[in-house]
């Protein structure tokens, strides 16, 4: 099993989504997928019309095993599940820290889904928390959107700079350019200016107004227009990953 967060301290860079269209990519080519919404905004739920159980809250998600399972749900496409978000996620962090060894809790958590799925994708919440620091361990991969604005490069660094200082391992961060406009001349110049890392992705994902529908056809871009330039690079974007995951 390969886990892939979808992260960034910074909101609205377009993590959201990427998870939708990159889980839905994977469960296409190498079934089945799962994708677990973090975020107590719920936006990955929303796309997929998908709620949570009323039973189900932040205290089940942290116990795990069955009662991470039996709230697993299906979605619209075939070999792609969600685990559901719930508002009480917000508290995660106060419930995290009462935990023995709270950064190993989400991998803790899932390691009994290793059998069941090939890839799973975690959508968080834009923040630096306790959280955050359990997703970072159980990802093999942390895929990090960046808007071509300093800000969003800022807050990057800010990311390298504490996997650094907790002796983390950054090899595990890989940045892509997202929601690029490449006719502004700011966007061309900072993507020149933060040149070519080794770690960073190759594929840009383009601004593109057809994103932003997906909250109307509550479906990911890929399955409702294949042929859009943004799914166009979402597919390019997977397969980069893909071949990164299976070295």
């Amino acid at each position: 099993m390969k886990t892939i967060a979808l992260y960034s301290i910074k909101g609205g860079v377009g993590k959201t989504a990427a998870a939708v269209n990159l889980s839905y990519l994977s469960s296409l080519l190498s079934p089945p997928a799962l994708i677990c919404d973090l975020d107590p905004q719920g936006a990955s739920s929303y796309y997929f019309r998908i709620t949570a159980s009323k039973k189900y809250n932040s205290d089940k998600f942290l116990k795990g095993n069955k009662k991470i399972s039996r709230n697993i749900k299906a979605t619209d496409f075939a070999n792609l599940d969600l685990l559901p978000s719930d508002f009480s996620y917000r508290n995660l962090d106060i419930e995290l820290a009462e935990e023995k060894k709270p950064q190993k809790k989400l991998k803790k958590n899932l390691d009994e889904l290793s059998d069941d799925y090939r890839y799973v994708f975690f959508d968080c919440p834009p923040n630096l928390t306790l959280l955050s620091e359990s997703v970072f361990a159980a990802s093999d991969v942390i895929l990090v959107p960046l808007i071509p604005t300093t800000l969003s490069i800022r807050t990057y660094i800010q990311l390298k700079d504490f996997f650094i200082a907790n002796k983390l391992d950054p090899s595990k961060i890989r940045p892509f350019f997202s929601m690029v406009e490449k006719q502004k001349k700011l966007h061309r110049d900072i993507i020149n200016e933060f040149g070519n890392p080794p770690e960073l992705l190759n594929q840009i994902i383009p601004y593109n107004s057809e994103v932003e529908k997906m909250g109307i056809y509550r479906a990911p871009l890929n399955a409702v227009l294949p042929n859009a330039p943004a799914s166009k690079a979402y597919r390019n974007l997977w397969e980069e990953l893909r071949a990164h995951l299976e070295r």
